[in-house]
């Protein structure tokens, strides 16, 4: 494995990016080190059996029955990706999260909250973009049992089972909606840790014209992903280096964002 990935490393030419990575005139400062990339596996794909014939440029080369990603082109995705992150963080819009898949649920959990941001990492309700209405009524009714149990109200009228009851159905709101209590209308932002888990969350997000950030693996069709940013969609390792660079790019667009109204005040 360490001979293999001293060769693709070689024939890459692979090399670690300065921190100032311009993009469209914007700057943000996130240092991407393509080695850290590489050593966490993002390089990956899927077998080429599956893979998507769109993805053809993002393929390096095939080992056995598996496609290797280039991750220069990661590299230079996230280059065009993460300025744009961070400019949408400085205007103060927020950025959705979306990690569905099991084994990402701490992982994007925690990296939404160290920027204060929404996340889904539940399940993709139906309608969570396209359907606000509806998905407002249920977090409204989250917070009203929430209020309820809290005060006490729930437990003066009502017997021990039936409070059991009560506390279940706030469970299982809280995990579909918990995560974007505090959304209101459309979010400035998704970020989608796989394209190919959470298609209905790619879906919806392009319906509505919000800008989308996704990691998308050898298997995805990209098209309509303003920032297809290809990788390893299965490998814990890479998606904590994802989210990385994309928590950074946001608190540095948090920190623009306090510096503008510092200047106001």
């Amino acid at each position: 494995m360490q001979g293999f990935s001293d060769k693709l490393y070689k024939s890459n030419q692979l090399r670690r990016f300065p921190d100032a990575c311009l993009s469209e005139g914007k700057e943000t400062m996130v240092e991407i080190d393509i080695k850290e990339l590489l050593e966490s596996g993002a390089h990956f794909g899927h077998s080429a059996a599956k893979w998507h014939p769109k993805m053809a440029r993002n393929i390096h080369s095939k080992r056995g029955d598996t496609h290797i990603i280039n991750l220069e082109r990661t590299v230079e995705a996230f280059e065009e990706a993460l300025p744009a992150l961070t400019e949408i963080a400085a205007s103060g819009k927020p950025i959705l999260f979306v990690g569905t898949k099991k084994q990402l649920s701490e992982v994007v959990k925690n990296a939404a909250e160290s920027v204060e941001q929404p996340y889904v990492i539940d399940r993709w309700v139906g309608g969570t973009l396209t359907n606000s209405g509806t998905i407002a009524k249920q977090i409204q009714k989250l917070t009203e049992l929430e209020k309820r149990m809290e005060s006490g109200e729930l437990a003066r009228k009502y017997n021990k089972l039936e409070v059991q009851r009560f506390q279940e159905e706030i469970d299982l709101l809280n995990a579909r909606y918990g995560g974007i209590k505090k959304l209101a209308g459309k979010p400035g932002a998704v970020v989608i840790l796989s394209a190919n888990d959470d298609a209905n969350a790619v879906r919806e997000a392009k319906i509505l014209g919000v800008p989308i950030f996704a990691i998308v693996d050898s298997n995805v069709d990209p098209t309509g992903i303003k920032y297809a940013i290809p990788g390893n969609d299965d490998a814990l390792m890479a998606l904590e280096v994802y989210t990385k660079y994309f928590t950074e790019a946001i608190k540095e667009g948090l920190k623009k964002k306090g510096e503008k109204n510092e200047k106001k005040a």
